[in-house]
Formats: C-alpha cells, sequence, structure tokens
C-alpha cells in the first residue's frame, strides 16, 4: 500500500506534520508530490498538498483513503516543495500558507478543468474519456476509477494536457481552430479533382502536407492565406475537423522593436564579466551592483541574461513596483522577444495563470514581476536578479513574512547560480554584508557617456512659509516656468496620496476620524468623501462641524490631489499627469500614464513614491521634492535610510540623458544629515553616519531583531496575552537579549482590533528558533480566542 504525506489546510489547527492517507489502489504510482487532494479529516473533507509518498506509515491504526484529487498533475515542483518547508522554518509560519503564496490567484479558488488531447489519435483511442472530441470537460463525477487512472497516465506521458477553467471573469478563451484529415496520398488524390482556379483550396492542400498533424486557429491560417469560407468547404469535404484550441492571454499591451546589445564602459564590462564566470561556473554566488542613478545597471543585466540562455539557462528578474515592470519589460521583451513572461498583481487571474503555465512549461525563459514573481515555476536558473533590492516592498507584510532577497538567495543555491542585487542605494544589511566579503561588490560609479549628476538644491520650508502659504516655493515655481518654457519635463514628489491629510473644525477642534481605527480620516476630493487607509471606511465631507455645527470647517496637509490642483491653478497651460494608488486602480493605468508622460503628451507627472525610482526619461531635467521630511517623522529606525533613498532615487530621474538635470528639495529640516548627504548623493559618507547611529542604537545589521505582534477584538486581552508572551521570552532566553515592550503600535487599533508588540533584539540566542516555535504552536490555541499572533523575522519597522 502507497501511503501520501499530507499538509493539510486547517486554519485553526494548522501544523507542520503532515498527515498520512491511504492512496487508493487505482491510482498507485499516480499521485505525485506538488499535487492537490482532498482528504477527510474528522467530519468533513479539507484541501491538502501531497508532499511525500512512501509505502508504509507509523501510524499504527487503519489510515483513512485520499477522497479525491483536486489537481491532475504536481502544481508545486519539487524545487518548491523544498522551498516552502525552508520558508516555514525560516519565518515562523505554517507550509500550508507558503504553498499556497506560490500558486497564482485563480488556482487557489474554486476551478473547472478542461481536458485537451495532443492528438486525434489519443482522442479516438480512448473514446469513453473524450467521447470523439479533442476538449472535453473534467467532472469527477463523470469519471469513474479507472478511467481516472487513465487520465493520470495519458497526462503524466505527455498525451494530454489540462487546463485550468478559472472563475471570476478569468475562464479560459477558447478559439477555432482546424486540424488536417488526409495523409500524403490523400492530399495527393485531392489536388488532382480541384479546379485549378481553386487557389484558395490548392494552398490549404499544400500546407496540409507540411501541417497535416497541426491545429491552428482560423487567424493562423488566414495569414497563411487561407480564408475562413476555404476552410468552412474543406470541413465538409472531410479535408480538416473543426475543434476548439485555448488561446493564450497575452498580457503585453503592445509589440517592441528588437534592439542590439549596447558596447559596455569599462566599469560595466568588468560586471557583467566577473556575473558570467559565475554563471559558466555554476556558482551560487552573492554579487552587490552599487550604480548611482543612470549608470547602465539595466545593460548590465540584459548582457547577463543573455549569457545565461547562452548556457541554455533561464533567469529571473524582480522589481520591487509594477510602475517599472512596463518600461524594464518593454527592454527585456526588445531584447529577447517571446522567452519573456510577466507576473504583477495588476494582472487578470487568467493573465497570471497563462503566464505561470506557459513559464511551467518551459515556454518561457525570462520572467520578470514583482515580490511574488520569486516563486514562478522556472527550471534550471541560471541567474536571479533583484532590481533596487532596498526597497521595503521586496518584504511580505503578511503570512508568510518572507524576505524576497533571501528567498532568491535560496533559489541560487538550489540551482547553483548568481544572484545581482542591484541598486544606487543598497540597504545597510546589504552593503555590510559586501564589506564584510560575504557579497561581491560591482561598483558603477559614473553615469552613462560621463554625464553630470543632477545638481540639487535645498529650500527651508520655515523660511518660505514666512512668506507665502504655496505649496511651492519661489525657486521651485520659477523652475518650473523655466521649464515650460523650454519645452521640458518635470517630475514633482508629494509622498501623500488623498486632498489633505485631515479636516478640522477651527472652533472646537473637532477632527473626524475613522470609527475602526485609531486614525484621522483622509480627504479626497475626486469622490467627495474622507477615507480610512487603512480599513477602508469612508463617510462624506461634512459641511459643519458634527460636534459644534461650526461651518468654520477646514483641510489641512495636502496630498497628491490637492497638489494637483494648485499646479494646474499656478500654471494653466501646463498638461499635468497624477500618479498615485487613486489613479492607477483600473488595469493598465500604470503603463498608459508612463507611456503619455515618455510620448512627451504631458508637461508635468506628480505622484508619491511610485514615481521616484526606476523611470527613465530623456526629457526631465527638474525634479521637485515637497515634502523630504516627511518620513523622518516616524518613530522607527530605519526613517533616515528611507529618506536618503527615496531621496536618492527620485534625484535620479532627472537629466538622465544629454541636457543637464536640477533637484529641488523643500524641508522643514534642511540641516538634517539624510537631506544633506542626499544632496551630494554620497552613500558612502551617509553609510558611514547612518552605521554608527545603529551600532549606538543596538539595531541592524548590528543586531538581529525579531517583532512579536498580538492583536484581538478587546484591548485587555490583547495587552494580557503580550505580558504572558514577555514572562515566557524572558524565561526562555539569555539575559544579553533585549526585549522591549510589550507596547501599543503606533496605530493602536486597526479595524476594530487592538495591537500590541514586543521587539527582541540579539546576537547569539542558541534557544530563540525553539521558544519561537513553542509561541507559534501556541497561538493556533489561542486563535479559537479570538487572539492573533504574528512573528515577523528581521521586521523593517517597528511601528
Amino acid at each position: 500500500m502507497q501511503v501520501a504525506q499530507v499538509i493539510v489546510d486547517v486554519p485553526t489547527r494548522q501544523t507542520n506534520s503532515p498527515f498520512s492517507y491511504a492512496i487508493p489502489d487505482n491510482l498507485a504510482d499516480q499521485i505525485q508530490p506538488g499535487m492537490r487532494v482532498q482528504v477527510p479529516f474528522g467530519n468533513r473533507k479539507i484541501t491538502g498538498f501531497v508532499v511525500g509518498i512512501s509505502d508504509k506509515s507509523s501510524f499504527e491504526g487503519k489510515l483513512k483513503p485520499i477522497s479525491d484529487l483536486i489537481d491532475l498533475y504536481p502544481v508545486i515542483n519539487p524545487e518548491l516543495l523544498d522551498l516552502a518547508a525552508w520558508m516555514a522554518d525560516q519565518t515562523y509560519s505554517f507550509k500550508i500558507s507558503c504553498l499556497q503564496t506560490m500558486l497564482p490567484g485563480g488556482m487557489r479558488t474554486k476551478n473547472k478543468k478542461k481536458l485537451i488531447a495532443t492528438s486525434q489519435q489519443i482522442c479516438d483511442q480512448y473514446p469513453a474519456i473524450f467521447h470523439g472530441q479533442r476538449v472535453v470537460d473534467y467532472d469527477r463525477q463523470n469519471f469513474d476509477n479507472q478511467s481516472l487512472s487513465t487520465i493520470l497516465k495519458l497526462q503524466k506521458n505527455g498525451d494530454i494536457s489540462v487546463e485550468y477553467d478559472l472563475t471570476n471573469h478569468s475562464k479560459p478563451i477558447m478559439l477555432k481552430a482546424y486540424q488536417g484529415n488526409l495523409d500524403d496520398q490523400q492530399i495527393a488524390d485531392a489536388l488532382k479533382t480541384v479546379r485549378k482556379n481553386a487557389v484558395g483550396q490548392i494552398k490549404l492542400l499544400n500546407l496540409l502536407k507540411s501541417h497535416s498533424k497541426d491545429a491552428f486557429l482560423v487567424s493562423k491560417w488566414e495569414s497563411m492565406g487561407v480564408t475562413s469560407s476555404t476552410l468552412k468547404g474543406a470541413e465538409k469535404k472531410g479535408w480538416v475537423t473543426a475543434t476548439l484550441k485555448r488561446h493564450v492571454r497575452n498580457p503585453f499591451l503592445r509589440p517592441v522593436k528588437p534592439s542590439q546589445p549596447f558596447k559596455l564602459h569599462p566599469d560595466q564590462q568588468k560586471a557583467v564579466e566577473s556575473v558570467n564566470h559565475a554563471i559558466s561556473s555554476k556558482k551560487d554566488q552573492v554579487f552587490l551592483l552599487e550604480g548611482v542613478t543612470g549608470s547602465g545597471k539595466t545593460e548590465v543585466y540584459l548582457q547577463s541574461i543573455a549569457h545565461a540562455l547562452e548556457m541554455g539557462r533561464t533567469a529571473l528578474m524582480l522589481v520591487p513596483e509594477i510602475t517599472l515592470t512596463p518600461q524594464i519589460v518593454g527592454r527585456i521583451r526588445s531584447r529577447f522577444g517571446n522567452q519573456v513572461a510577466m507576473l504583477h498583481s495588476a494582472m487578470s487571474n487568467g493573465e497570471r495563470y497563462d503566464e505561470w503555465q506557459r513559464i511551467n512549461r518551459g515556454k518561457a525563459k525570462v520572467v520578470v514581476g514583482v515580490r511574488s514573481a520569486v516563486f514562478a515555476p522556472l527550471k534550471n536558473i541560471g541567474l536571479i536578479i533583484m532590481d533596487e533590492e532596498h526597497d521595503s516592498s521586496y518584504k511580505q507584510a503578511d503570512n508568510p513574512r518572507y524576505q524576497t532577497r533571501d528567498v532568491a538567495k535560496w533559489r541560487a543555491a538550489y540551482n547553483h547560480c548568481p544572484v545581482v542585487l542591484g541598486s544606487a542605494t543598497p540597504s545597510l544589511e546589504s552593503r555590510a554584508r559586501a564589506m564584510k566579503g560575504v557579497y561581491t561588490l560591482l561598483s558603477l560609479p559614473h553615469r552613462i557617456n560621463r554625464h553630470a549628476l543632477p545638481h540639487v538644491s535645498i529650500v527651508d520650508m520655515k523660511t518660505e512659509m514666512a512668506k507665502h502659504q504655496s505649496a511651492l516655493s519661489t525657486q521651485l515655481a520659477d523652475a518650473i516656468q523655466d521649464r515650460l518654457d523650454k519645452h521640458e519635463q518635470i517630475i514633482l514628489l508629494l509622498n501623500r496620496r488623498g486632498y489633505s491629510a485631515f479636516l478640522m473644525c477651527r472652533d472646537c477642534g473637532y477632527v473626524p476620524r475613522c470609527p475602526n481605527c485609531d486614525i484621522s480620516l483622509t480627504m479626497h476630493k475626486d469622490t467627495h468623501t474622507l477615507n480610512c487607509h487603512y480599513c477602508g471606511h469612508k463617510e462624506p465631507i461634512p459641511t459643519m462641524c458634527p460636534k459644534c455645527h461650526s461651518k468654520r470647517i477646514r483641510f489641512y496637509g495636502m496630498g497628491s490631489q490637492q497638489l494637483e490642483e494648485q499646479v494646474k491653478n499656478m500654471f494653466p497651460t501646463a498638461r499635468v499627469l497624477r500618479m498615485d494608488v487613486d489613479t492607477t486602480r483600473k488595469k493598465g493605468s500604470h503603463e498608459a500614464i508612463i507611456d503619455k508622460f515618455g510620448a512627451h503628451k504631458a508637461d508635468i507627472l506628480l505622484g508619491t513614491q511610485m514615481i521616484a525610482k526606476g523611470l527613465d526619461f530623456p526629457e526631465v531635467t527638474l525634479v521637485g521634492v515637497l515634502n523630504a521630511d516627511s518620513a523622518l517623522q516616524f518613530p522607527d529606525f530605519r526613517s533616515s535610510e528611507r529618506t536618503f533613498e527615496l531621496l536618492t532615487q527620485v534625484s535620479g530621474r532627472s537629466g538622465r540623458a544629454d541636457k543637464t538635470g536640477e533637484v529641488i528639495i523643500q524641508t522643514f529640516n534642511p540641516d538634517h544629515y539624510a537631506i544633506r548627504l542626499a544632496q551630494t548623493q554620497d552613500y558612502e559618507k551617509f553609510y558611514a553616519t547612518e552605521m554608527r547611529v545603529r551600532h549606538e542604537g543596538k539595531y541592524p545589521p548590528y543586531y538581529y531583531t525579531v517583532k512579536l505582534t498580538g492583536n484581538s477584538p478587546s484591548e485587555n486581552q490583547t495587552a494580557s496575552e503580550m505580558f504572558g508572551i514577555m514572562n515566557f521570552l524572558k524565561k526562555n532566553l539569555s539575559p544579553k537579549a533585549i526585549i522591549l515592550g510589550p507596547t501599543p503600535k503606533t496605530i493602536t487599533r486597526i479595524n476594530n482590533r487592538y495591537y500590541y508588540q514586543i521587539i527582541i533584539k540579539y546576537r547569539k540566542e542558541p534557544t530563540l528558533k525553539a521558544t519561537l516555535d513553542d509561541v507559534l504552536v501556541q497561538s493556533q490555541k489561542n486563535q479559537r480566542q479570538g487572539i492573533q499572533i504574528a512573528i515577523d523575522n528581521e521586521p523593517l519597522d517597528f511601528m
């Protein structure tokens, strides 16, 4: 008897230990690790992943059999199965969560399946399954155990393919196709009977000589010179058979022109040679590619990817923001064509599934995507690239709380290939590892063609606000007008969306707050609502104070909507685009805005931090930053690093071509070292300064950190539980471990749940892993009482 080890999905009883289930005799040698199955669990049937197959079980009683198959082939390959086990261990999460994270969205929900025979011969050989049709719906109730066993064998042998019919408007697109029925002799006989002026029929018969077994869509036949009417006539004669063929969705909105590799300057050449040597040698070496903005890091990526493909291997390139994918993907597609696949959250479930299938079947050799693309089912990976490796979006905020950089390094070790971490402002952790020789540092200290970095000036808004109340300083307003007169382009960064930060009654001081969260509501003028950016609560903008009924209610704090309004009033002839979460909700909106600005159909692009990095517009010669010190106000040890990164990155959008660039930074803290060093783009001095601050405060990278967060509907219950965990930690960890808290989070109540946290700082704690595993196990019992505990290994913030 064969036994399957199954990780089950029970939210209140999660465990990393698999349960044993008997494999029915008819499915012996057919069920494989990586398949999802339905199994009995108590009085119900639940979903689980098969993670192993054995011939015996340690369980002494009678094993329950697997009830049914959800997948007809493994949807998680062996590499990703191993990765899920490692992730669960490293992120203090459960393996079922890691496995589900690796699947494209549509496959995690209820869906139907279609069986597609690869040839008419297979279709005719198994009439009980196909009933004479090349494509049939798979409904388990319509197939007995013997038929199911046959289907699994056919799929394993490659004689049929299985397609998921995704729900939620993501169904496969099935289009009409025609396949030839004639052998060579029948084609020759048919040609003798066709009239000489029947050009279409003669064309079709000649094509069938070389494509007799291929099923082509009507559009494909038409591109070869055969009309749909000719195909319909041929079908009546029995020359061809009409069938349905799955049309693969194309997530790319437009074609691109092929491009050739650029000539590398010496620093680029050195970087490419180092990476290529690691690819050829199959070394899992980590490179930190530190290059100033505009230094040509992307060309290093492209030529390194080309080498991996030449070696018969695949490549994975990660970017932090969806906004970066259109330009990056465009450059990669221009170099590698249809070998490129794309994965990001703005794609529909159907598009992501189709791209996932292309990757899984080996039809795509290069994958470009955001954080979740690190789980792309690529095989034989030869190179992994993380562009803008410092970006905080690479850390998953929810369970499993993985750091993409660590997952990339694990996959590189598994595939014996290098990882390239690229940035103009590397994270302090990465740079510290490079200084110790753990990573190999590659430098690109100059812009392409030795173009100068933009001139950066700082405006003290304390002095400026005494003169006038405009969001734009006199210097920035004059510079904008100058660029408009020269028909050049401008980028304005204001890292706060909405119209204003909050409303306040000027008579009694009342501020509208979210009823579910401890946060004031943000005004959105376009929707005429006050919005909570945490739980999504919305309410109408009041015309009078609900507390004292005064009409002297005013808005305070500018958001990107209000900035757009002011800029349009100040520069009425300027064409203005706004790019933030509110303007990029619709599919394709990111690309539409970038394309419009790139084609110089707009003069000013303003928005939040999504416009700060990675974008390349040759006509941009001015960048203005309106609230440079906003991140400095947060009580977090990474505030200075984030400020420096953001200012340096957005400054790099200016003067990337032949024209000289200028950057104007408006701030109320002009003497802060993060702002002063961003002015000169002096990463080396910032690194040295910030490392001293981190050392004195015992923060990363000098200390490791863990954040434990508890939440429940009752503040007393949350606080009590967290104090209990604190006492447990103190009892089991050494006196050298620094335990901070428990304390309420910066925003204590979110969506009517109260949040408290504990921070652990340590250098060496042998018992930490076992202690936190005990906390994780205990949290499952507490969850039934409404308490949720989360463990975040190496968090990006302490707020």
